[in-house]
């Protein structure tokens, strides 16, 4: 199946802000914005990806985000990156106790970001949604349960066809609603980038 252009667009642009960021980190390794805005890149680049892939690709975010705090600890959108970040982690991880330790860590983070930025309404919902995310997790894998002993049942092509699709449909759930907030934060973090200097008085 072809990728939509506006995907291919997408795809190109977070891949053209990771290696942006890369670059801008070799010159100067402590600017907790470009790790931020590297992190976000990732996060959104995971989406693309296989699940094992994808995985691999939101720890470095994580990895990313948390060097960027250890230089600015009270970075408030960096800190809700991170709480996205985790959040992802932990519905990519099947087991629901270590998702647990993510969905935890994950509302910590929402948290420090509403403390930091109390009027930011973006931080109080995703605060709010961390406390259902849980539950979330227990559905899905009790519907990835089901499905996968239904799809036993079936033709071998129908299973292989059928775990695709729900690798798939699994991914875009669990990725799916950090998307707009992610770009928006990466977007705004390149715009940043590129201001020219005001003019001198």
């Amino acid at each position: 199946m072809e990728m939509p252009q506006n995907e291919i667009e997408r795809f190109l642009f977070f891949d053209l802000a990771r290696k942006t960021s890369e670059a801008s980190y070799a010159k100067d390794p402590l600017d907790a914005d470009n790790l931020t805005r590297w992190g976000g890149a990732l996060m959104e680049l995971a989406q693309f990806q296989t699940m094992s892939e994808s995985g691999n690709m939101v720890k470095d975010a994580i990895s990313k985000l948390e060097e960027a705090l250890e230089i600015n600890p009270r970075k408030h959108d960096t800190l809700w990156c991170l709480g996205n970040a985790y959040t992802s982690h932990a519905f990519l991880t099947p087991d629901s106790d270590a998702a647990g330790v993510f969905f935890n860590k994950a509302s910590e983070y929402f948290q420090q970001a509403v403390d930091e930025d109390p009027s930011n309404e973006l931080y109080r919902k995703s605060l709010d949604l961390s406390s259902k995310t849980p539950e979330m997790h227990s559905e899905i894998q009790s519907q990835r349960f089901t499905q996968q002993a239904a799809a036993t049942g079936s033709s071998a092509s129908n299973v292989k066809g059928s775990k695709k699709k729900q690798n798939s449909d699994l991914k875009y759930d669990i990725l799916g609603w950090v998307i707009l907030a992610a770009g928006i934060i990466a977007w705004v973090g390149m715009a940043k980038s590129h201001i020219p200097p005001p003019p001198p008085s």
